[in-house]
């Protein structure tokens, strides 16, 4: 039974905070000192589990719901903890060049295997559009079956200052679409991306964490490296692995910050939002969570299942690098951990290095759910009747424009009103989106995240080279 205290006890506190709770919430019978207090006598308990659990895990978890309360009752207070949380994705960032870098040069240039690259590259970019055409489908499903943006009072949201659309184009990109017919801004947009997928200077893409032009160059020096006779190559590779190991080991030391971090960051984005701003957003909060979670069990799931992925292991080997994406923000932080577990769950390392960043760039089926449930939401908060051609048009160029935008948070938003004033729609009503942005990218940056962790063991598979023993015996740290 004491082996189970740990357990029951954080338990108990939270059944009975729950029902206080519901109670406050249906009749408004509970003084809010007994909820402060129930709060916080159940977070000392998790803070007992925690301690006897001995699991990072644990303490990141734990950090999430400490944030939570701690931005609801001292907002103030979970505000000024933003720089916190700000100098640990500044450390992730600080991983996220060089293992990219190391690990796609030593998977391409180690083997020696360009057929193989070649296989992995059309196998993965095969099933990244399949999972993100189903995306954008469910999310445009779910919109217009809810109709969340109708009838919503937009005078009802606090006015908030919209991210500059400006910033997702370039000074002379509108000077050329100002001497363009509108017409045909979307096949400039087009060509811009693949113009922009090429980096001018490797070190200043590596500086802004530009991950598609960090993958391009990667990719292009592995194959170059993989075609030197293999007296000169070897030493590179062996400078290429060596890098890789440090990495990972850089980042299991940077990980002990990471409770300290994410706690920080789920404070500011309580205490910096508030909770009532969800009562007027509320159906398109729950539109996208739904969209989501019929993704994961519509589509993910059940693939997983016909791949025959130890699902439970799986869950395990998600737990950390997700809960890392719910609560930055940002799919950057939790690279280097899903690109770990991943190794360790069965996917080879050649394997994870190509699969993982590419998905980066073009798997990014949260955001792509997201966007077409939105830019749809938008019309129909203003009124608008969009035929499904037009809808669909819209979302295709959402598709496009979006690549490369997963490592930064709410990056998308910035799409979001570049695309909607491109198709004439009014970005006013955007700023109803803003209050809750925070936490719809928390969702759409998990689903990323396990989208792509799901797109390396698929890709594993479909090469034969995924390790179902490794799989099977897998046990989180």
């Amino acid at each position: 039974m004491k082996s189970k205290l740990h357990v029951l006890i954080p338990l108990l506190f939270i059944t009975i905070t729950a029902f206080l709770i519901g109670l406050e919430f249906m009749f408004g019978i509970i003084p809010n000192e007994i909820l402060f207090g129930a709060r916080w006598i159940t977070l000392l308990s998790l803070v007992f589990y925690c301690i006897k659990k001995r699991s990072l895990t644990s303490w990141i978890l734990f950090s999430i719901v400490l944030g939570a309360v701690l931005g609801y009752d001292y907002p103030a207070i979970a505000r000024s903890l933003h720089p916190l949380s700000q100098g640990f994705i500044r450390l992730v960032k600080t991983i996220v060049g060089p293992i990219l870098f190391a690990t796609l040069v030593y998977g391409i240039a180690g083997h020696s295997d360009l057929k193989q690259v070649g296989r992995m590259a059309w196998k993965s970019l095969l099933y990244f559009y399949v999972a993100t055409t189903i995306a954008l489908l469910i999310g445009l499903a779910a919109i217009n079956i809810t109709q969340a943006g109708k009838g919503i009072d937009i005078t009802k949201v606090p006015s908030t200052e919209l991210p500059d659309k400006s910033d997702a184009v370039s000074t002379s990109d509108k000077a050329e679409l100002a001497n363009l017919p509108e017409n045909v801004h979307w096949i400039f947009k087009t060509t811009a991306f693949f113009r922009d997928v090429f980096p001018e200077n490797i070190i200043k893409s590596i500086h802004e964490n530009k991950v598609l032009q960090i993958v391009v160059f990667a990719v292009v020096f592995g194959i170059g490296l993989a075609l030197v006779e293999e007296k000169k190559r070897k030493p590179l590779v062996y400078l290429m692995e060596s890098l890789a190991e440090t990495m990972f080991k850089y980042t299991n030391i940077i990980m002990y910050f990471a409770p300290i971090g994410v706690g920080s960051a789920m404070a500011y984005t309580v205490g910096h939002m508030g909770i009532d701003i969800l009562k007027n957003l509320f159906m398109l909060l729950m539109t996208l969570y739904a969209a989501l979670i019929t993704f994961l069990f519509g589509v993910l799931l059940p693939i997983a299942l016909y791949m025959k992925v130890p699902i439970r292991n799986f869950i395990s080997a998600l737990k950390e690098p997700v809960s890392i994406a719910f609560a930055t923000t940002s799919s950057d932080a939790a690279l280097p951990k899903v690109m770990t577990n991943m190794e360790a769950f069965g996917v080879p390392r050649r394997i994870v290095s190509f699969v993982v960043p590419t998905g980066y760039s073009f798997n990014l089926d949260g955001t792509t759910l997201y966007l077409s449930l939105a830019s749809i939401f938008v019309a129909q908060a203003a009124g608008m009747d969009l035929s499904i051609g037009q809808q669909l048009l819209i979302c295709l160029t959402l598709m496009i424009t979006s690549k490369g935008v997963a490592a930064v948070p709410r990056a998308s938003l910035i799409i979001l009103i570049a695309t909607a004033d491109q198709f004439g729609l009014p970005l006013f009503v955007i700023a109803a989106i803003l209050g809750i942005d925070e936490l719809m990218d928390m969702a759409r940056t998990s689903v990323n995240v396990i989208g792509n962790c799901l797109a390396s063991v698929v890709v594993a598979k479909w090469e034969g080279e995924f390790d179902q023993e490794k799989a099977i015996n897998y046990k989180a740290d």
